[in-house]
C-alpha cells in the first residue's frame, strides 16, 4: 500500500471530504448520468463529480473536473454555473473497502452543454453514460438517492 493510500484512509475517517457534483443538462432539459465504477455509490446512476484537493481554489476544482468527468476545457467556468447549493452526503463504505464509512460536503452546480455524444465521455470514473429526464430519474432505482435529492 502507498503512503499516500493510507493517508487518504486516514483522511477520510477523520474528517468529511469536499466535492463538487456537476448537475450536466443538454438542450433538451436532459440529465447526464454516468454508472459509478468506484465505492461510494459503485453501480449506481449518479451525476459527475468529485472532491476538491488541498490547495485547490473552487475554481480550479471545477475547471479540473470538468475536464475529468466530461472531457472538456475552459468552455465552461464556475461563475457561469448555476449554484444549486450544499448538500451532505454519508456512505456506509468509502474508496477502498466497506470498513468504515465516507462523509462529503457537496457544493452542486448546474451547467448546460451542448455535447450530447455519450461516447465522449471519460470512462475512468464511470461505466456508461446516459441522458434522462427529471421524471425517470427520481423513479428509477439505480439512480441513487443523493442524486435524486438535487431534483426534489
Amino acid at each position: 500500500m502507498w503512503l499516500s493510500d493510507q493517508l487518504f484512509k486516514t483522511v477520510i475517517t477523520s474528517t468529511p471530504l469536499i466535492s463538487i457534483d456537476l448537475i450536466v443538462r443538454n438542450n433538451q432539459n436532459q440529465v447526464l448520468l454516468g454508472k459509478r465504477l468506484n465505492a461510494p455509490a459503485k453501480n449506481f446512476w449518479f451525476v459527475p463529480g468529485g472532491r476538491i484537493q488541498k490547495n485547490e481554489t473552487l475554481d480550479g476544482a471545477f475547471s479540473r473536473l470538468l475536464k475529468d468527468e466530461l472531457g472538456i476545457q475552459n468552455v465552461i467556468h464556475r461563475s457561469d454555473a448555476n449554484f444549486l447549493g450544499l448538500y451532505e452526503h454519508f456512505y456506509d463504505d468509502n474508496f477502498f473497502d466497506q470498513t468504515f464509512s465516507t462523509h462529503y460536503i457537496v457544493l452542486s452546480y448546474e451547467i448546460v452543454l451542448k455535447q450530447t455524444q455519450l461516447e465522449d465521455f471519460p470512462k475512468f470514473q464511470h461505466e456508461d453514460y446516459m441522458w434522462i429526464s427529471e421524471n425517470q430519474l427520481l423513479i428509477a432505482n439505480e439512480v441513487h438517492q443523493y442524486t435524486q435529492n438535487y431534483f426534489k
